[in-house]
Protein backbone atom coordinates (compact mmCIF):
# COMPACT_ATOMS: atom_id res chain seq x y z
CA UNK A 1 0.00 0.00 0.00
CA UNK A 2 1.44 3.50 -0.66
CA UNK A 3 2.72 4.69 2.70
CA UNK A 4 1.29 8.66 2.43
CA UNK A 5 -0.48 9.11 5.44
CA UNK A 6 -1.95 12.04 6.86
CA UNK A 7 -2.62 11.52 10.84
CA UNK A 8 -4.90 14.21 12.87
CA UNK A 9 -3.95 14.17 16.45
CA UNK A 10 -7.20 15.03 18.07
CA UNK A 11 -5.41 15.27 21.87
CA UNK A 12 -3.21 17.54 20.16
CA UNK A 13 -6.88 19.35 18.71
CA UNK A 14 -7.81 19.56 22.30
CA UNK A 15 -5.01 21.44 23.70
CA UNK A 16 -5.04 24.04 21.24
CA UNK A 17 -8.83 24.91 22.19
CA UNK A 18 -8.17 24.99 25.57
CA UNK A 19 -4.85 27.26 25.31
CA UNK A 20 -6.84 29.35 23.12
CA UNK A 21 -9.83 29.87 25.58
CA UNK A 22 -8.02 30.54 28.41
CA UNK A 23 -5.51 33.24 26.22
CA UNK A 24 -8.65 34.58 25.29
CA UNK A 25 -10.94 34.36 28.52
CA UNK A 26 -13.86 34.11 27.61
CA UNK A 27 -16.76 31.92 25.19
CA UNK A 28 -14.87 30.25 22.20
CA UNK A 29 -16.09 29.35 18.78
CA UNK A 30 -14.07 26.53 17.21
CA UNK A 31 -13.72 27.19 13.33
CA UNK A 32 -14.71 23.83 11.71
CA UNK A 33 -15.27 25.28 8.17
CA UNK A 34 -13.95 23.91 4.75
CA UNK A 35 -14.09 20.63 6.65
CA UNK A 36 -12.43 21.86 9.83
CA UNK A 37 -9.25 23.52 7.42
CA UNK A 38 -8.97 19.94 6.17
CA UNK A 39 -8.95 17.89 9.38
CA UNK A 40 -12.29 16.04 9.12
CA UNK A 41 -15.25 18.25 10.61
CA UNK A 42 -17.31 16.05 11.80
CA UNK A 43 -14.77 14.30 13.59
CA UNK A 44 -12.91 17.41 15.18
CA UNK A 45 -16.75 18.22 16.12
CA UNK A 46 -16.94 15.19 18.00
CA UNK A 47 -13.62 15.77 20.08
CA UNK A 48 -14.52 19.09 21.15
CA UNK A 49 -17.84 17.94 21.89
CA UNK A 50 -17.27 18.17 25.80
CA UNK A 51 -15.38 21.67 26.07
CA UNK A 52 -16.47 23.75 22.96
CA UNK A 53 -18.61 26.60 23.48
CA UNK A 54 -19.90 26.14 19.90
CA UNK A 55 -18.75 25.77 15.94
CA UNK A 56 -18.51 27.74 13.46
CA UNK A 57 -18.84 27.09 9.74
CA UNK A 58 -18.98 29.38 6.36
CA UNK A 59 -22.25 28.32 5.03
CA UNK A 60 -25.84 26.13 5.80
CA UNK A 61 -24.71 22.78 4.00
CA UNK A 62 -21.74 22.56 6.36
CA UNK A 63 -24.00 22.91 9.59
CA UNK A 64 -26.49 20.19 8.44
CA UNK A 65 -23.34 17.89 8.08
CA UNK A 66 -22.76 18.44 11.25
CA UNK A 67 -26.55 18.28 13.20
CA UNK A 68 -26.83 15.03 10.82
CA UNK A 69 -24.38 13.60 12.53
CA UNK A 70 -25.37 14.38 16.22
CA UNK A 71 -23.50 17.79 16.81
CA UNK A 72 -26.02 19.56 19.30
CA UNK A 73 -23.66 22.89 20.34
CA UNK A 74 -24.51 26.00 18.91
CA UNK A 75 -23.18 26.19 15.21
CA UNK A 76 -22.53 29.38 13.97
CA UNK A 77 -22.90 30.14 9.74
CA UNK A 78 -20.45 32.53 9.11
CA UNK A 79 -21.43 33.41 5.61
CA UNK A 80 -25.35 33.63 6.34
CA UNK A 81 -27.89 32.77 4.06
CA UNK A 82 -27.57 33.49 0.62
CA UNK A 83 -31.50 32.96 -0.35
CA UNK A 84 -34.28 33.70 2.01
CA UNK A 85 -35.70 30.26 2.08
CA UNK A 86 -32.48 28.94 3.87
CA UNK A 87 -33.84 30.24 7.14
CA UNK A 88 -36.37 27.14 7.34
CA UNK A 89 -33.17 25.43 7.73
CA UNK A 90 -31.42 27.36 10.26
CA UNK A 91 -35.18 27.80 12.18
CA UNK A 92 -35.93 23.94 12.21
CA UNK A 93 -31.77 22.94 12.90
CA UNK A 94 -31.45 25.50 16.11
CA UNK A 95 -28.79 27.37 14.00
CA UNK A 96 -26.94 30.73 14.75
CA UNK A 97 -26.72 33.08 11.22
CA UNK A 98 -24.32 36.17 10.65
CA UNK A 99 -26.25 38.82 8.98
CA UNK A 100 -24.08 40.91 6.74
CA UNK A 101 -25.90 42.94 4.36
CA UNK A 102 -29.04 44.68 3.85
CA UNK A 103 -31.06 41.47 1.90
CA UNK A 104 -30.25 39.49 4.28
CA UNK A 105 -31.61 41.33 7.26
CA UNK A 106 -35.06 42.13 5.19
CA UNK A 107 -35.51 38.24 4.63
CA UNK A 108 -34.84 37.38 8.20
CA UNK A 109 -37.15 39.98 9.83
CA UNK A 110 -40.16 38.74 6.89
CA UNK A 111 -39.19 34.77 7.99
CA UNK A 112 -42.00 33.56 10.20
CA UNK A 113 -39.63 32.08 12.66
CA UNK A 114 -41.04 29.50 15.14
CA UNK A 115 -38.05 30.51 17.50
CA UNK A 116 -36.27 33.68 17.69
CA UNK A 117 -33.24 33.97 16.21
CA UNK A 118 -29.67 34.56 17.39
CA UNK A 119 -28.03 36.83 15.05
CA UNK A 120 -24.22 37.82 14.53
CA UNK A 121 -24.44 41.76 12.86
CA UNK A 122 -21.03 42.14 11.26
CA UNK A 123 -19.81 45.17 10.56
CA UNK A 124 -16.96 46.64 8.23
CA UNK A 125 -14.89 48.03 10.29
CA UNK A 126 -12.25 48.44 7.82
CA UNK A 127 -11.78 44.71 5.51
CA UNK A 128 -13.96 45.82 3.04
CA UNK A 129 -15.34 42.56 2.15
CA UNK A 130 -18.43 42.44 4.27
CA UNK A 131 -20.92 43.61 6.64
CA UNK A 132 -22.40 47.21 7.60
CA UNK A 133 -20.63 50.01 7.19
CA UNK A 134 -19.78 51.64 10.84
CA UNK A 135 -22.43 54.83 9.62
CA UNK A 136 -25.59 52.09 9.00
CA UNK A 137 -24.61 49.52 11.91
CA UNK A 138 -26.63 51.10 14.45
CA UNK A 139 -30.13 51.33 12.50
CA UNK A 140 -29.65 47.77 11.11
CA UNK A 141 -29.02 46.93 14.97
CA UNK A 142 -32.10 48.79 15.84
CA UNK A 143 -34.23 46.69 12.67
CA UNK A 144 -33.17 43.62 14.46
CA UNK A 145 -33.70 44.34 18.68
CA UNK A 146 -36.84 45.98 17.59
CA UNK A 147 -38.38 42.61 16.45
CA UNK A 148 -39.65 39.74 18.03
CA UNK A 149 -38.35 37.17 15.79
CA UNK A 150 -35.05 38.26 17.31
CA UNK A 151 -33.93 36.64 20.41
CA UNK A 152 -30.13 38.22 20.71
CA UNK A 153 -27.98 40.23 18.88
CA UNK A 154 -24.12 39.33 18.86
CA UNK A 155 -22.24 42.10 17.23
CA UNK A 156 -18.83 41.32 15.28
CA UNK A 157 -16.75 42.09 12.87
CA UNK A 158 -13.52 40.35 11.04
CA UNK A 159 -9.87 41.67 11.01
CA UNK A 160 -7.80 42.43 8.04
CA UNK A 161 -4.16 42.62 9.28
CA UNK A 162 -4.40 40.96 12.18
CA UNK A 163 -1.04 38.16 10.95
CA UNK A 164 0.87 41.13 10.36
CA UNK A 165 3.35 42.99 12.20
CA UNK A 166 2.12 46.15 11.14
CA UNK A 167 -0.98 47.15 14.16
CA UNK A 168 -2.14 50.32 13.05
CA UNK A 169 -4.65 48.79 10.68
CA UNK A 170 -5.95 46.22 13.29
CA UNK A 171 -5.40 49.29 15.98
CA UNK A 172 -8.15 51.35 14.12
CA UNK A 173 -10.94 48.64 12.85
CA UNK A 174 -11.32 47.97 17.14
CA UNK A 175 -11.67 51.88 17.43
CA UNK A 176 -13.77 52.02 14.55
CA UNK A 177 -16.21 49.14 15.64
CA UNK A 178 -16.03 50.39 19.26
CA UNK A 179 -17.13 53.83 18.48
CA UNK A 180 -19.79 52.63 16.48
CA UNK A 181 -20.98 50.13 18.91
CA UNK A 182 -21.10 52.88 21.64
CA UNK A 183 -24.49 52.97 22.60
CA UNK A 184 -25.50 49.17 21.33
CA UNK A 185 -25.91 46.93 24.20
CA UNK A 186 -24.73 43.49 24.19
CA UNK A 187 -22.38 41.07 23.64
CA UNK A 188 -19.53 41.04 21.01
CA UNK A 189 -17.14 39.36 19.13
CA UNK A 190 -13.71 40.67 17.23
CA UNK A 191 -10.64 37.81 17.75
CA UNK A 192 -9.84 35.41 15.20
CA UNK A 193 -7.32 33.27 15.81
CA UNK A 194 -4.57 35.85 14.96
CA UNK A 195 -6.22 38.76 17.25
CA UNK A 196 -6.65 36.44 19.95
CA UNK A 197 -3.22 36.03 20.32
CA UNK A 198 -1.87 39.25 19.40
CA UNK A 199 -4.50 41.69 20.76
CA UNK A 200 -5.84 42.16 24.10
CA UNK A 201 -8.25 44.57 22.97
CA UNK A 202 -9.67 42.36 20.60
CA UNK A 203 -10.64 40.03 23.36
CA UNK A 204 -14.45 40.31 23.59
CA UNK A 205 -17.32 38.06 24.72
CA UNK A 206 -16.94 35.80 22.19
CA UNK A 207 -13.79 34.20 20.36
CA UNK A 208 -13.44 32.73 16.71
CA UNK A 209 -10.31 29.86 16.88
CA UNK A 210 -9.52 29.00 13.46
CA UNK A 211 -6.35 28.49 12.08
CA UNK A 212 -4.38 28.72 15.50
CA UNK A 213 -6.96 25.60 16.65
CA UNK A 214 -5.02 23.25 14.19
CA UNK A 215 -1.90 24.13 15.88
CA UNK A 216 -0.84 26.74 13.43
CA UNK A 217 0.71 29.96 14.56
CA UNK A 218 -0.25 32.69 12.07
CA UNK A 219 1.47 35.31 13.75
CA UNK A 220 4.73 33.07 14.16
CA UNK A 221 4.86 34.37 17.95
CA UNK A 222 3.39 31.58 19.57
CA UNK A 223 4.21 28.35 18.51
CA UNK A 224 5.31 26.94 21.60
CA UNK A 225 1.84 26.89 23.24
CA UNK A 226 0.53 25.39 20.21
CA UNK A 227 0.77 21.56 19.10
CA UNK A 228 0.13 20.80 15.12
CA UNK A 229 -2.93 18.82 14.92
CA UNK A 230 -1.79 16.96 11.25
CA UNK A 231 1.21 15.35 10.31
CA UNK A 232 1.87 14.51 6.47
CA UNK A 233 4.29 11.33 6.25
CA UNK A 234 5.57 9.34 3.67
CA UNK A 235 8.39 6.70 3.19
CA UNK A 236 11.54 6.42 0.72
CA UNK A 237 10.46 4.05 -1.36
CA UNK A 238 13.91 4.16 -4.05
CA UNK A 239 17.19 6.06 -4.03
CA UNK A 240 20.01 6.75 -6.35
CA UNK A 241 23.67 7.87 -6.11
CA UNK A 242 24.36 10.36 -8.73
CA UNK A 243 27.39 12.48 -9.78
CA UNK A 244 28.19 16.26 -9.46
CA UNK A 245 26.56 18.19 -11.90
CA UNK A 246 23.58 15.70 -13.16
CA UNK A 247 20.01 17.80 -13.04
CA UNK A 248 17.06 16.13 -10.72
CA UNK A 249 13.30 16.04 -12.02
CA UNK A 250 11.26 17.64 -14.74
CA UNK A 251 12.62 20.60 -16.01
CA UNK A 252 16.57 20.18 -15.06
CA UNK A 253 15.72 22.99 -12.22
CA UNK A 254 18.46 21.64 -9.81
CA UNK A 255 21.68 20.17 -10.47
CA UNK A 256 23.80 18.56 -7.88
CA UNK A 257 27.05 20.17 -6.84
CA UNK A 258 28.41 16.92 -5.18
CA UNK A 259 28.08 13.45 -5.37
CA UNK A 260 24.37 13.02 -4.00
CA UNK A 261 22.37 10.36 -2.37
CA UNK A 262 18.98 11.17 -3.71
CA UNK A 263 15.75 9.70 -1.95
CA UNK A 264 12.70 9.27 -3.69
CA UNK A 265 8.95 10.10 -1.44
CA UNK A 266 5.58 8.92 -2.55
CA UNK A 267 3.88 11.94 -2.40
CA UNK A 268 3.47 14.91 -4.81
CA UNK A 269 1.53 17.39 -6.24
CA UNK A 270 -1.44 15.69 -6.97
CA UNK A 271 -2.00 15.04 -3.14
CA UNK A 272 -2.04 18.09 -2.03
CA UNK A 273 1.62 18.96 -1.46
CA UNK A 274 2.30 22.14 -3.12
CA UNK A 275 4.37 21.86 -6.51
CA UNK A 276 5.95 24.90 -5.78
CA UNK A 277 7.69 23.97 -2.94
CA UNK A 278 10.63 22.60 -4.67
CA UNK A 279 14.52 23.01 -4.05
CA UNK A 280 14.97 24.19 -0.76
CA UNK A 281 12.10 23.04 1.20
CA UNK A 282 12.55 21.60 4.41
CA UNK A 283 11.33 17.80 4.80
CA UNK A 284 12.85 15.84 7.97
CA UNK A 285 14.02 11.58 6.81
CA UNK A 286 14.13 9.38 9.91
CA UNK A 287 13.91 12.57 12.57
CA UNK A 288 16.45 14.31 10.58
CA UNK A 289 16.26 17.64 8.63
CA UNK A 290 17.12 17.81 4.90
CA UNK A 291 15.76 19.29 1.70
CA UNK A 292 13.90 18.67 -1.62
CA UNK A 293 15.49 18.77 -4.10
CA UNK A 294 14.50 19.47 -7.69
CA UNK A 295 10.63 20.00 -8.67
CA UNK A 296 7.53 18.10 -7.38
CA UNK A 297 6.14 15.77 -9.53
CA UNK A 298 2.32 14.73 -9.16
CA UNK A 299 3.05 11.68 -7.29
CA UNK A 300 6.28 11.93 -6.07
CA UNK A 301 9.34 14.13 -5.21
CA UNK A 302 12.68 13.84 -4.57
CA UNK A 303 15.19 14.47 -1.44
CA UNK A 304 18.82 14.82 -0.44
CA UNK A 305 19.70 12.01 1.53
CA UNK A 306 22.44 12.46 3.74
CA UNK A 307 24.64 10.10 5.80
CA UNK A 308 22.73 9.24 8.83
CA UNK A 309 19.79 8.34 6.27
CA UNK A 310 19.81 5.06 5.91
CA UNK A 311 17.58 5.06 2.78
CA UNK A 312 14.29 3.22 1.43
CA UNK A 313 12.21 2.38 3.92
CA UNK A 314 12.89 5.70 6.15
CA UNK A 315 10.00 7.45 7.61
CA UNK A 316 9.46 10.78 5.96
CA UNK A 317 8.14 13.68 7.44
CA UNK A 318 6.38 16.31 5.43
CA UNK A 319 5.27 18.65 7.55
CA UNK A 320 3.92 18.27 11.38
CA UNK A 321 6.33 17.76 14.62
CA UNK A 322 9.85 18.51 13.02
CA UNK A 323 8.55 20.76 10.20
CA UNK A 324 6.37 23.52 10.53
CA UNK A 325 3.66 23.19 8.16
CA UNK A 326 4.48 27.13 7.96
CA UNK A 327 7.86 26.58 6.29
CA UNK A 328 6.49 24.49 3.50
CA UNK A 329 4.06 27.11 2.97
CA UNK A 330 6.75 29.83 3.01
CA UNK A 331 8.76 27.58 0.43
CA UNK A 332 6.16 27.30 -1.46
CA UNK A 333 5.31 31.42 -1.80
CA UNK A 334 1.33 30.22 -0.52
CA UNK A 335 -0.07 30.06 3.33
CA UNK A 336 -0.39 27.60 5.56
CA UNK A 337 -4.26 27.27 5.53
CA UNK A 338 -4.07 26.42 1.63
CA UNK A 339 -1.81 23.22 2.47
CA UNK A 340 -3.78 21.51 5.01
CA UNK A 341 -7.15 22.89 3.03
CA UNK A 342 -6.02 20.73 0.54
CA UNK A 343 -4.41 17.79 1.39
CA UNK A 344 -6.13 14.11 -0.09
CA UNK A 345 -5.19 10.69 -1.65
CA UNK A 346 -3.27 10.35 1.70
CA UNK A 347 -4.66 8.06 4.46
CA UNK A 348 -6.04 9.50 7.16
CA UNK A 349 -6.01 8.52 10.26
CA UNK A 350 -7.26 10.02 13.87
CA UNK A 351 -5.32 9.49 16.80
CA UNK A 352 -7.63 10.14 19.66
Amino acid sequence: MRPLLCEIRLGNLRHNYQTLKKIHGNKLLAVIKADAYGHGAVRCARALHDIADGFAVAFLEEAIELREQGITLPILILEGVFEPQEYDLIDKLDLWTVVHQQAQLESLLAHNWQKPATVWLKMDSGMHRAGFFPHNYAAAYTALAQSNKVAKIIKMSHFACADEAERDITDRQIEIFDLACEDLAGEESLANSAAMLRFETARRDWGRAGLALYGIDPTGEFSGCLKPVMRLSSQIFAERVLQPNEPIGYGATFYTKRSTRVGLVACGYGDGYPRRASSGTPIAVKGLRTQIIGRVSMDMLTVDLNDSHEGVGDVVELFGDLISVNEVAAAAGTIAYEIVCNMKRSKRIYIE
